[in-house]
């Protein structure tokens, strides 16, 4: 068993000087009852915690990671930023050339906007959208996480058109009430929702691939039927691509699948690990932002220096060898091979999602295809599950409803080594008794 003396002790201080001893909730790993591994340092795929600990990652810093931990010119990018300053308050070049190479990747990137985190970016394109169509209501599916400002923080109550309850404390209902959900690959409920409320619908925003409530794809034809039915309606169509863009393809989900939205949502590959996120779309609709629109968003730390040369240097090392995403795509497949097989084998309830690098085990013995599909999961047997890997070195998310990131410096004799982790995994689960 790996020791975790030192990670306890720094734990139970955390929590007396922090909300639950974290600073994101997933990472207190209440969900599978243990104490969370507090890290001391990572390089390309392992990460080592502070009781000197070594394991093969694959959280990757939930997805920003692609290219391992410590990438070489990455650091350095960083370093030499950092030492001409790390932040002004004012425009740089090196700003003009990653808003270029996201306009050059993305299809409907014709302007773009930095930000700081995926929640900011989410929170500004809808308000943009706001702005450009003038209308309120925003449609948004459940199971799909779109960072946590107060509009999106919602769950469907008994009927898809009922009035919207905050999912959070300390969210006005004010703000939930101008939230549709959907449910994520139906489609008869997306056009319920449009026929009763379509011209007031400003924005619909969906994970092209839903990868906060584990990976669920869409079924074949859905994005371009959300394609068809927003312009229809004249409603912006915005992907939330904070985890697909750039990890799916270069040109993220929209290249990946052939439909282009209105506007996208970056964050995570394009800060290269560093907090840096960006919304993008069409001219037409980013023109609505100040200082040349209406739509006002502002921030101080907004395209700094430090973080747009990690973006840079990711983008630049992607673009520069695409072969890696036949790679990961290929890693992935790997892996997902070797848990269908442990689980045929050893009669475990559980069905595997994998689109790309991006990939789920869920603890069902049901197809996966919905929210609904997602809450049939065994969440004690994922607690089990999780806690066997974690011992045996393995590190993944302490959450049944996350993914697994493949990247591009898991080895052969990581994966496998993984591979061994999951049939014992496995094995151990069937013997215990399910």
């Amino acid at each position: 068993m790996l020791k975790d003396t030192k990670s306890k002790e720094i734990f139970e201080h955390a929590c007396e000087v922090m909300p639950g001893g974290v600073n994101s909730p997933v990472r207190a790993y209440r969900a599978v009852g243990l104490t969370p591994r507090f890290i001391d340092h990572a390089r390309g795929s392992k990460i080592y915690d502070v009781d000197g600990n070594e394991y093969i990652d694959y959280i990757g810093s939930w997805g920003p990671m692609i290219l391992g931990h410590a990438r070489r010119e990455v650091v350095d990018a960083v370093c030499r930023a950092a030492e001409r300053g790390t932040s002004y308050g004012a425009p740089t070049l090196a700003e003009v050339e990653l808003a270029e190479m996201i306009i050059e990747a993305v299809p409907c990137a014709d302007m773009v906007r930095l930000v700081n985190s995926g929640t900011e970016a989410v929170m500004s394109a809808v308000r943009a959208a706001r702005g450009y169509t003038g209308r309120e209501l925003i449609v948004k599916f459940e199971g799909c996480y779109h960072g946590h400002s107060d509009g999106l923080l919602v769950k469907a109550g008994s009927g898809l058109l009922t009035e919207n309850v905050p999912d959070s404390a300390g969210v006005p209902a004010a703000f939930a009430a101008s939230t549709l959900t959907a449910n994520y690959n139906d489609e008869d409920s997306v056009r319920d929702i449009f026929e009763a409320c379509g011209n007031k619908i400003a924005a619909l925003i969906v994970e092209p691939v839903a990868a906060n409530m584990g990976v669920v794809p869409p079924k074949l034809g859905f994005l371009q039927f959300l394609r068809k039915i927003t312009r229809d309606y004249g409603t912006v169509l915005i992907f939330d691509e904070v985890i697909t863009g750039f990890r799916l393809s270069y040109g993220g989900a929209s290249q990946y699948y052939g439909v282009t939205p209105d506007m996208a949502t970056l964050g995570k590959i394009i800060g290269g690990g560093m907090p840096l996120a960006a919304y993008c779309g069409k001219k037409e609709i980013m023109s609505m932002v100040s200082p040349t629109g209406p739509v006002y968003q502002a921030g101080t730390l907004s395209g700094n220096p430090a973080a747009v040369a990690a973006g840079l240097a990711t983008l630049k090392l992607l673009k520069a060898n695409p072969s890696v995403y036949a790679a990961i795509d290929q890693k992935g497949a790997g892996l997902a091979d070797a848990l269908t097989t442990a689980i045929e084998k050893y009669h475990i309830p559980a069905t595997l999602n994998r689109v790309g690098s991006l990939l789920s085990v869920f603890f069902t013995d049901q197809t996966v295809e919905t929210y609904a599909d997602v809450t049939t999961t065994d969440l004690e047997l994922f607690k089990r599950y999780f806690a066997k890997m974690l011992d045996q070195g393995i590190y993944i998310a302490p959450s049944q409803f996350e993914a697994v990131f493949v990247g591009a410096e898991h080895s052969d004799a990581d994966l496998a080594a993984t591979k061994k982790a999951i049939n014992k995994a496995m094995m151990e689960l069937s013997a215990e008794g399910l």
